[in-house]
């Protein structure tokens, strides 16, 4: 990867990174990694959000073909979200990601310390 076209607007892993960040949609892709959930259930799960923020975390990545709303019209009707085929293919990256961020925390644990 060249470093010439990293930060510059057309650079894909920084347009990736902006669909995926802020703080809620991390943690709301990964809830929904395992399956289709319900709204409910996914603001319980998702610990300390507000319904705006979660109804405009799931709009944003719907937006951009990640989330899938589904509307049951079973009685009583409900809602559920579920990933996209698309939105699948992002987890082996979010998997990727975690292991590194596991890696780097053991990293900054066991060889920073020394330095300090």
């Amino acid at each position: 990867m060249s470093t010439k076209n990293l930060y510059d607007g057309s650079c894909r892993i920084i347009n990736s990174l902006n669909i995926i960040s802020g703080k809620w949609k991390l943690p709301i892709l990964c809830k929904l990694s395992p399956g289709n959930i319900r709204y409910n259930e996914l603001k319980r799960q998702v610990r300390g959000i507000t319904n705006i923020m979660l109804t405009r975390s799931l709009q944003e990545l719907a937006s951009h073909g990640l989330v899938v709303r589904i509307q049951h019209s079973n009685i009583p009707p409900h809602v559920e979200y579920g990933l996209t085929e698309h939105g699948k293919k992002l987890i082996p990256a979010l998997d990727a990601l975690k292991k590194w961020g596991e890696e780097q925390a053991d990293f900054e644990q066991h060889e920073i310390k020394g330095y300090k």
